[in-house]
């Protein structure tokens, strides 16, 4: 099973880079992606001009996050989530905390099948409601059998305590690692809010090379992370690693208002 599941994890890395070829030619010369950070004279400001591969970040007009405002309401065809409970496979790569999932988990979207590939975190929130952040965000990243991939964004808030987060916060690696088996196991089914509703729209990786055509998928109803579970997340990463919200242009964005 671990072997499958490392495969899985592996086809799904080239897959993603597939989709920026330069950044494939920049690694196989250089053994390594340009540098990035957060902040400063290679922060989201500046990641279009760091690498050709990275163009997209500066001059892509489908770009991720957004501040979702004023979406369509529309009774589109629900999600169908088909998540199971997967051991907690972590690593600390430098801009987040990942767990890469075990194979078998999988969304239905209009049709389509996306395999679950990872989740991770960003504090504060990547996306933004009318204007507000949320204290931190949730992606779980899939993939169709076609190299497509979904994204679904699930916005966390304070309150009460979220025992089905414990396992992935009390796991966090505090500096950079690895992935190691931490031997526990969590079911991405129960990070979903019980209302599963969503915004949709066309946009990207929200990290370098900013890879536009993914389709985003974030939850309408926010999730409940206590204090301290949130304080743990936020300090992680001094200063945040959230990319600040992106222009919508001329893209639709829409609200499933049937759950």
């Amino acid at each position: 099973m671990k072997a499958y599941r490392f495969m899985f994890v592996v086809l799904f890395a080239l897959a993603v880079t597939a989709c920026a070829p330069a950044a494939t030619e920049q690694a196989s010369h250089e053994g390594s992606p340009p540098h990035w950070t957060y902040e400063g004279e290679e922060g989201p400001a500046h990641w279009g001009d760091l690498d050709a591969s990275y163009a997209a970040c500066g001059t892509g007009k489908s770009q991720s996050p957004i501040d979702v405002s004023t979406p369509a309401e529309e009774d589109l065809t629900n999600i169908a989530f088909h998540y199971q409970p997967s051991e907690v496979n972590i690593l600390n790569n430098g801009h987040t905390v990942q767990v890469n999932y075990d194979a078998g988990s999988y969304i239905e979207l209009d049709g389509v099948r996306y395999d679950v590939a990872q989740f991770h975190f960003h504090a504060p929130s990547e996306h933004a409601v009318d204007g507000k952040l949320f204290a931190a965000e949730i992606h779980i990243v899939h993939k169709s059998a076609d190299g497509a991939l979904a994204v679904v964004g699930i916005l966390l808030d304070e309150g009460a305590q979220n025992d089905a987060f414990q396992p992935f916060i009390d796991n966090l690696p505090t500096e950079a690692s690895d992935v190691k088996d931490a031997g526990v196991t969590i079911n991405a089914a129960d990070l979903l809010p019980a209302v599963q509703t969503t915004y949709r729209y066309s946009g990207s990786l929200t990290t370098p090379p900013c890879t536009e055509g993914v389709n985003w998928l974030v939850m309408t109803t926010p999730v409940q992370l206590s204090a301290d579970q949130l304080s743990a997340l936020e300090s992680l990463f001094e200063g945040g690693n959230n990319r600040p919200v992106q222009p919508l242009n001329d893209r639709t964005l829409v609200e499933d208002n049937t759950p």
